[in-house]
């Protein structure tokens, strides 16, 4: 229980359409000043400012992302706060006019194991660039995240892995609650730098542990936000006991607002949270794997390199989720992937982006016309399915 609130609100709206029937699964509607969001979404991730091997126009056109990530601890580093000031912002400088959200770090500070140092007042880490020293406190990363200028804000937490035992899961906890604290206090006493309102979620955590779990989720309640994230899943834990800690966490935080997991996951993951109540969704998963020559379809998933499509001459996408644009051969694509051509990686990280905005899409669909739970039921075996 806190006596803390969020008391800059105001910019940001979620309305929920419809609850499935026989499911969790919500159609919502998220309004920011950068423009709307139909949920479920999920978020293509642009840790720099950039997608990966991704133009924004394709971004925004091809695939029809409504909202992008970056990243505070990466942007933090480079190209560094005064540039993204004197720039205006992230929107400014990359050029990408609809919402933004940024991660506050703390799973790269968690992944950082070996460079950085935890206290209470906050995390000291090397650069992975060049090794220069940093210390990040809650009060520090709102105001990096106030330059950057993200529609939605993550507060700064632990995360823990998901191996962590009980003593310790619980230690980062009340860490992570601590720091929540200052990061809203923070938040209170500094104004956006650029004129549209910013967003503040806090974050849920306590690991694969029910009760802390549930602490966590009434503590974040409490501090009336505009929105909450679920994190510290699917960072080592089996995929059933992040599917339950979605079902304890989404008991909890109220239903009037939207909820984002935070960088989760496969194609099957999404449609079991979106089952359980989840919104928002980040993964880099469709990029890495498109740019390892993983292709993820409405049929299976597809390793671009092996021998059999050498002489498949079907689209590489029959089911017509990629953009027109794109619909080479399997053959042709498997060449450029053998030949180590860049175009390769290009055609396969906008083919699985597209590919996860349809997913999504489509399971909004299937949520107002009350037909999710059977369409899932039909989805899972073949998104699990290897062609």
């Amino acid at each position: 229980m806190t006596d803390i609130k969020v008391t800059r609100k105001g910019g940001l709206t979620f309305k929920k359409f419809h609850t499935a029937k026989d499911s969790e699964a919500r159609a919502g509607l998220i309004q920011t000043d950068h423009g709307p969001i139909e949920t479920p979404i999920f978020m293509p991730v642009g840790t720099v400012g950039s997608v990966k091997g991704v133009h924004l126009h394709e971004i925004k056109e091809d695939i029809g992302a409504q909202i992008i990530l970056g990243n505070t601890y990466h942007l933090y580093l480079r190209p560094g706060l005064d540039t993204l000031r004197k720039a205006g912002g992230l929107h400014k400088f990359n050029g990408f006019d609809r919402p933004m959200l940024t991660d506050s770090g703390g799973f790269q500070v968690f992944s950082l194991t070996g460079i950085r140092k935890l206290t209470a007042e906050g995390c000291e880490f090397r650069s992975h660039i060049d090794g220069s020293k940093h210390f990040f406190t809650p009060e520090k990363v709102m105001d990096i995240e106030r330059v950057i200028g993200a529609d939605i804000m993550m507060a700064f937490d632990e995360c823990p892995p998901g191996t962590a035992d009980y003593n310790y899961a619980k230690k980062s906890l009340h860490l992570t609650h601590d720091w929540l604290k200052r990061c809203i206090n923070r938040f209170n006493d500094t104004e956006p730098l650029y004129g549209y309102h910013q967003a503040l979620f806090p974050i849920v955590q306590g690991c694969v542990y029910k009760d802390l779990r549930q602490e966590s989720a009434k503590f974040m309640t409490d501090v009336d936000a505009e929105g909450y994230a679920i994190g510290g899943l699917a960072v080592g834990e089996p995929a059933e006991q992040m599917y339950e800690m979605i079902e304890v966490v989404n008991e909890i935080l109220p239903q009037e607002k939207p909820r984002y997991l935070m960088g989760v996951g496969t194609p099957v993951n999404i449609l079991e949270a979106i089952d359980r109540g989840v919104d928002m969704f980040d993964c880099v998963m469709p990029t890495r794997n498109g740019r390892n020559a993983m292709l993820f379809t409405a049929e299976g998933i597809i390793n671009m390199r092996n021998a059999k499509w050498a002489q498949d001459f079907s689209p590489i996408d029959e089911m017509g989720h990629c953009p027109a644009d794109l619909q080479y051969s399997k053959a042709y694509l498997h060449h450029l992937f053998k030949a180590k051509e860049l175009l390769a990686m290009q055609i396969a990280s906008i083919h699985n982006l597209a590919f996860y905005l349809w997913l999504v899409k489509e399971a909004r669909k299937h949520i107002l016309d009350d037909t999710f739970a059977e369409w899932k039921k039909m989805m899972i075996p073949r998104l699990s399915h290897r062609l």
